[in-house]
């Protein structure tokens, strides 16, 4: 259970509640652990009766249905005293649930680019859903039937070794094999539960990324060959729950069979003990009870075993992304005004999971205000630098800096506060186009959202909807085609009125045309903000201030659109090329 120390924490947040449930599970015992006792007394007094020759048979029957009603009232109080104590357990669980999903949906926002590039979609979706699920079966039922069995047998223990402690002694011999078997067979659950854990996952995984892929599938025709790899994964996933379930079954009839030993036990040394006058018959009655009373205490044993078992694996599969720390740190709590004046000095960067050298030894700078654009090839190292630019990675050498400060010292929530950033695939929830473009500024009203909609040059396309604005997108934004998502995208980021402009190549869906006027709207709008335009048009990068070449992750060419036309090069071959095209 070493995994589940994390969760001590919230033991200490919710202490109180959970020391009332313990106390109200006490009281409930007790109460419940009297029924015998009275049931005891019962037959004791009919024995009397019946050898005692009494003819006067209503102060017995007075006396037995008086312990009827206190039977009864007993019970019913110790029921509504058990409601009371699910009330304060189980939901105590479900609020550590509320809170571990939180803690971990936080840390996930926290962690960088680099790591969910590592993981998959669904393990992650998994190990906050199913996982934190486990750990909760922890908190509540496990917490809940283990404090039941210990203290019914404790308080039953106690009363069954005051009345007889040889009988008592006799009643209890099965429990230490059930002790031994509980060890050994908990610690090849543990081992079983993360395994088939680990194939949810799996599962989970391969269902998103077919959904999220089903253009692809359809398209290509290849629904046998998904589904054939599905099943495959699923006929594991369903083998490692077998192998797990055939060990959970052995916990339940060794239970029974346990108790059925203990029952014969109390009915043969307990009938010896009263046929030779040792003991009334009441106490067999009574220990009976108690040993059926302890039937689901001890039958439960091995399922609260198998639930924090199983707990505890996935609570080691949460820890192992709990315990990440993020690449991106946030070194500033200062508050951070941008005015946009940034520079790159000899920057270099190598991605971790390719190992490629995006950026080598570039230096550039931009002022206020400026436009700059970047061209190249694919894979040049042109949306390296504007992932620099959000901090959405930090350089291996070199510096950035925004206002003269070293990016790595400007407070990051502030800084990506004031960038508008339009990526390359562009991203669009699965909510209204209103929203979507909400996003960028949550307080925006209606005639804002309209704005910066007629500004990207997709209002009209949003109109000629059926709800128009509050048209309901798929997931994905799979509604709209490639050039409407872009251009929400950029009224995204136009309606954020940000200090610094990213446009990663996000015109390429766009007609030439739609593109002018989307260019012709930005100039506007960029005026006193920093711009930076990455495209493979000539056209996207012709009006901005600066241009810079990559090739290979180096600057191999750098000016205005004037200067650059008149030298030999990429820029000067990719204009001529494109206005060909352009007359053709």
């Amino acid at each position: 259970m070493k995994s589940l120390r994390y969760l001590d924490k919230y033991f200490v947040k919710y202490k109180w509640r959970l020391l009332f449930g313990v106390f109200i599970t006490i009281l409930s015992k007790i109460l419940a652990l009297q029924i015998p006792v009275i049931i005891r007394k019962s037959l004791n007094s009919v024995e009397t009766f019946i050898k005692s020759d009494i003819a006067d048979k209503s102060v017995i029957e007075n006396q037995l249905l008086w312990n009827l009603a206190t039977i009864l009232g007993v019970a019913i109080l110790a029921g509504f005293l058990t409601f009371v104590m699910r009330q304060m357990i189980i939901v105590t669980s479900r609020l550590i649930e509320f809170d571990l999903k939180n803690e971990i949906y936080e840390q996930y926002q926290k962690l960088s680019i680099n790591f969910y590039k590592k993981n998959r979609t669904g393990d992650l979706m998994n190990r906050i859903s199913e996982d934190v699920s486990k750990v909760r079966m922890y908190f509540g039922p496990a917490v809940m039937y283990s404090m039941n069995m210990i203290f019914l047998f404790i308080v039953g223990f106690t009363q069954m070794v005051k009345i007889d402690p040889e009988l008592t002694m006799y009643t209890l011999i099965p429990f230490p094999i059930l002790s031994i078997s509980i060890f050994y067979i908990s610690k090849i659950i543990n081992k079983r539960s993360t395994v088939v854990q680990e194939y949810l996952s799996k599962l989970t995984t391969y269902s998103q990324e077919f959904f999220s892929g089903i253009n692809v599938v359809k398209s290509y025709g290849i629904e046998p060959m998904v589904i054939a790899g599905f099943d495959e994964l699923a006929d594991k996933s369903k083998e490692k729950n077998i192998s797990l379930y055939k060990v959970q079954a052995l916990f339940f009839p060794l239970m029974i069979l346990l108790i059925g030993i203990s029952n014969l036990t109390v009915i043969y040394i307990g009938g010896k003990q009263y046929i030779n006058g040792e003991i009334p018959i009441g106490v067999i009655a009574e220990f009976i009870l108690y040993v059926n009373m302890l039937t689901w205490p001890v039958a439960v044993v091995g399922w609260v075993t198998s639930m924090v078992q199983q707990a505890d694996a996935s609570q080691k599969r949460i820890n192992e992304f709990l315990q990440e720390e993020p690449e991106i740190q946030n070194n500033s709590t200062k508050t951070f005004n941008c005015e946009g004046n940034i520079e790159f000095k000899n920057v270099s960067i190598t991605y971790d999971d390719t190992r490629i050298e995006a950026l080598k030894n570039i230096s550039f700078s931009v002022k206020k205000g400026e436009t700059v654009a970047f061209l190249g090839k694919t894979g040049a190292g042109k949306s390296s630098v504007v992932n620099l630019v959000s901090r959405l990675y930090d350089v291996n050498s070199g510096l950035i800096t925004i206002d003269a400060i070293p990016i790595k010292e400007i407070n990051l929530t502030d800084l990506r506060k004031a960038i508008g950033f339009v990526p390359q695939d562009p991203f669009l929830f699965s909510d209204s186009i209103s929203n979507n473009i909400k996003f960028g500024y949550n307080k925006a009203t209606t005639q804002e959202i309209i704005n910066a909609a007629k500004k990207a040059v997709v209002h009209q396309n949003i109109v000629d909807f059926k709800d128009d604005y509050n048209t309901i997108l798929g997931e994905r934004g799979v509604t709209l085609s490639g050039g409407q998502k872009q251009r929400v995208s950029i009224a995204r980021a136009i309606i954020k009125n940000p200090q610094i402009l990213i446009f990663d190549d996000c015109l390429s869906a766009v007609d030439t045309e739609t593109e002018e006027r989307i260019l012709t709207n930005l100039e506007d709008l960029s005026k006193n903000k920093t711009t930076f335009i990455i495209s493979h048009r000539v056209s996207s990068a012709k009006n901005a201030d600066k241009i810079i070449i990559l090739d290979g992750g180096e600057i191999i060419q750098q000016g205005s659109h004037n200067q650059l036309i008149n030298q030999k090069g990429y820029y000067k071959e990719l204009y001529e090329q494109q206005l060909l095209e352009k007359e053709n």
